[in-house]
């Protein structure tokens, strides 16, 4: 590729050819790509797939294709993706915002649990209290019609923790010896007993002896409440044979609804 030279009014315009080639070629590669798209669009694919394809903006794909008449093959094709990439986005949505939100949930939880420190004779007393308040036996036992004067005080939950709160209270503000305790469990028959028996010893620091007889069939409450294999360690009652002590916390609970009351 070489120059033609013009001479005119004693001037000479050089015209360079190479210019003019390449700008030829470029608009035959432009008029290429653009066959491919339209070829590409009517077989169904999206902008995206073919951007992806032949790395051309979407912009350009748009005005060379955006009065393409597609097949119903094709249209049904591209709303079938479409379709589908958008529950995948929301999906994907769904699935940060859900760690996001466990995070926040463990970052709230982790910094409420700091707030509460180290618990007070004063609170475990409240705690307790309220604990009975809650999930104590409170009816007073009456036989042909009289009131008994021996009462126990009994406690009946699942939880392992709350169990434990519940002991603190017996005997660091009740001042009930360990020895006084007895507990009893109330499984299901598809649970080891000897196995449940270790567990709450362990959790509640009583001995073997402790335990008295063992009840199979959860209570007809919990069965409401919630199914059988949420209960792995069944449910505990845990008790102590004393009607003064009974009647005291009867009164703690009197004495906190009256103040709630003013």
């Amino acid at each position: 590729m070489g120059r033609i030279f013009v001479c005119a009014a004693g001037g000479c315009v050089i015209m360079n050819l190479r210019m003019q080639y390449k700008d030829e070629g470029k608009s035959l590669i432009m008029r290429t790509d653009k066959h491919t798209a339209l070829k590409l669009r009517l077989q169904g694919m999206s902008y995206l797939e073919i951007q992806r394809a032949l790395n051309i903006p979407k912009s350009t794909l748009s005005s060379w294709l955006s009065r393409v008449v597609l097949s119903p093959y094709a249209a049904e094709r591209i709303q079938k993706r479409a379709a589908a990439c958008s529950r995948a986005g929301l999906l994907r949505r769904n699935k940060n915002q859900s760690e996001l939100a466990l995070k926040r949930k463990l970052h709230r939880m982790s910094e409420a649990a700091k707030e509460i420190g180290s618990l007070s004779e004063r609170e475990i007393f409240l705690i307790g209290v309220a604990l009975y308040w809650a999930e104590g036996y409170k009816r007073v036992m009456k036989r042909n019609g009289r009131e008994l004067t021996c009462h126990a005080v009994s406690l009946t939950n699942s939880d392992p923790s709350l169990a434990q709160c519940f002991m603190r209270f017996l005997q660091e503000v009740c001042k009930v010896s360990k020895e006084r305790i007895r507990a009893d469990i109330r499984i299901y028959e598809h649970l080891n007993e000897e196995k449940l028996i270790e567990f709450w010893s362990r959790a509640l620091h009583l001995k073997r002896e402790q335990f008295g007889k063992t009840y199979y069939g959860v209570s007809k409450s919990s069965k409401s409440k919630r199914p059988f294999n949420i209960l792995p360690y069944g449910t505990i009652q845990i008790r102590v044979n004393s009607t003064d002590l009974f009647h005291r916390i009867i009164g703690w609970i009197e004495g906190v609804k009256r103040e709630v009351e003013k």
